[in-house]
Order: C-alpha cells, then structure tokens, then sequence
C-alpha cells in the first residue's frame, strides 16, 4: 500500500490539512491576529534553510540575516500591521559553524531591525546538520486588515514593484549558465543581485492606503507578498476570495533591460522572493493610491468566476503550464 510524502501532496496541500487542527481560517493567511483589550497583534513566522533558500555561494551571512527579517515584516505589512515589535529567533547550527557567521548574521538581522523597526526579543539555539533560521515576528494592527479573502469581483489588482529580479540574482550568484544568445548588461546583473541579497519592502504602504482611501467605510482588502512568486500571490488572493483574476500583460511592469522569451516570463511569474506586495483595491482607490505611487501599477481586475487566473491575451495563457516553486 502507497503511503502518502509530502513531495506528493505539496506544501499548500499541507497546510491545508494542518488547518484541521486549528481554528477555523486560521491558515488562510501567512499571519495570524491575536486579539488584545488594547491593540491586535498579528504574528509570523518564517524559515531559511539551507540547500533550499541559500547556500555559502549565493548569500554573504550578514545579507541573510537582513533578508531572514524582511522576510517575516513583509508577511506583518502584507496583513495591515502598522508597526513591527520585535522578532524571537531560532537558530539551528552544525557545530563546525564559525562564530563569525552567526556574529555576521545577527548585524544584518540588526540592519533591517534598525531600517524597518522592531528589536530582537529573544530566541533559542540548537544543532543539526543543516543551517536553519526561523524568525517569528510580531506586529500591530492597523486601521486596515489587509486580508487574502477580502479581494472583490470589480476590483483592479495592483503591485508595489518588478518580479523576477531576485530569480535573476540567485541565478547569477549561483552562476547558473543561460541560454547563449542571452546577454545581460551590467547594470541589470547588479540590481539583480542587490534585489536577491538586499530586499526591500514598504513601511510606508498602509499610510498611502489610508491616505488615498475613497470610501472610510472599507476596512478590509485584499493582499499578499510575491514570496512565493507573481502567479502564487495571484492565485492564492483568487482562491481565498473566490474570485478569477484576469491579467493584463502588457501592464506587467519589467525591467527596461528584461530579456524577452518564455523562459523569461517564466522567470518573472515563477522566480519567488521578490516581497512585492501584490493586492485588490475598488478602481477609483486604485486611481487615487496609483497617481501618489507612481512605481504602484495596475496589471489586472477580479471578476466572478472560478477561482483561477487567465490573461487577457489568450496567447499567453500557456505560461501558466509552468509550475511554481515547491518547499516539497
């Protein structure tokens, strides 16, 4: 008899039925809310490990400890959290580790602490064979819950910024070949590897969500981040909310200097790790947030349908036979 492996049912499958042992919707996002007398807190926690998110190659351990807490602020501000509090932080550690990688990799979890807020709480170390580091991060709510089910039929999907980058990144710090005929300019190749090593997120979006708000009477939308690629974030905002996305490619923001192909479509939907934030808004705040962020863009709208995503151009349907990335 066939015993089921996680390579089989695949991590979103997992996590579906690690639900059943939670509240209800309790997995529906990456964060989960706390109520308080006072203020909600939202709480994540995101894993690096090694030979699966890095490796000595393609990560300098101070840029790692700086992307390990983006990571987990991007899950906070990708909910609503209008402040981080602090992170806990388990390590787990071969025994040959040197402690200057451990001393470099607490100053790069400091640097983002320091830029973006929040201090270390505390945390717990162990050994193992691998590298690991797993963060839990603690937020406040804010005046606006920012949800996976909240996106509506009617309402326009927008996104912070450009995918694919930090695909590109890993790939040239992995010194992956590529086809022959591609060549890459310079300056492309370094903003790349910046965006692989360094990413940046957005402190300031709940405020410009507020600030652009055309109806005070909405107090949820929906959102992610493209942690896991363009086409994940999409296609888990349309299956929470029960909606068919339909996307506009040539609204898709990219880089001037992106090689055009397939395979680079590929790249751009599927790379992961980009921390973009990728959201639903009605179409006139849509308006209003676009004209004060000119690097927000609208690349498409929900409608009723089957949960799923389609392009406009029927053409470039075919690029969603690819598939994203899997932890399993």
């Amino acid at each position: 008899m066939h015993k089921e492996i996680l390579e089989d049912i695949g991590e979103k499958e997992l996590i579906n039925r690690l639900g059943k042992f939670m509240p209800k919707n309790q997995v529906s996002d990456d964060c989960a809310l706390i109520k308080t007398k006072n203020e909600n807190l939202l709480v994540n926690t995101d894993s690096l490990v090694e030979n699966v998110h890095f490796n000595e190659t393609s990560i300098c351990p101070q840029d790692l400890g700086w992307k390990a807490v983006v990571s987990n602020i991007s899950d906070l501000l990708s909910s609503g959290s209008k402040k981080t509090i602090g992170i806990t932080i388990s390590l787990i550690l071969p025994t040959a580790t040197e402690w200057v990688w451990v001393e470099q990799l607490y100053k790069g979890m400091n640097k983002a602490l320091n830029k973006y807020g929040g201090i270390i709480l505390g945390g717990d170390c162990s050994k193992g064979d691998e590298k690991i580091i797993s963060i839990t991060a603690f937020g406040i709510q804010g005046e606006l819950e920012l949800r996976r089910n909240a996106c509506k039929p009617g309402d326009i999907i927008l996104t912070t910024g450009i995918h694919g980058l930090s695909k590109l990144g890993f790939m040239m710090q992995n010194k992956i070949n590529f086809d022959n005929n591609i060549s890459l300019n310079k300056r492309l190749i370094n903003k790349s590897i910046k965006h692989f090593c360094r990413p940046k997120i957005y402190p300031n979006f709940l405020k410009n969500l507020i600030k652009t708000r055309s109806n005070k009477k909405i107090k949820r939308i929906g959102c992610t981040d493209s942690s896991d690629g363009l086409f994940q974030a999409i296609q888990d905002l349309a299956i929470a909310s029960n909606c068919k996305a339909i996307m506009n490619y040539e609204k898709i923001p990219k880089d001037k200097d992106w090689p055009r192909g397939d395979k680079w479509d590929e790249y751009y939907f599927f790379g992961g790790e980009d921390y973009e934030l990728v959201f639903s808004l009605p179409k006139k705040w849509a308006n209003n947030l676009s004209k004060l962020n000119k690097n927000i863009y609208q690349i498409g709208y929900f409608t009723n349908g089957e949960p799923s995503i389609e392009f406009k151009d029927n053409k470039k349907n075919k690029l969603f036979n690819a598939k994203p990335f899997k932890h399993f």
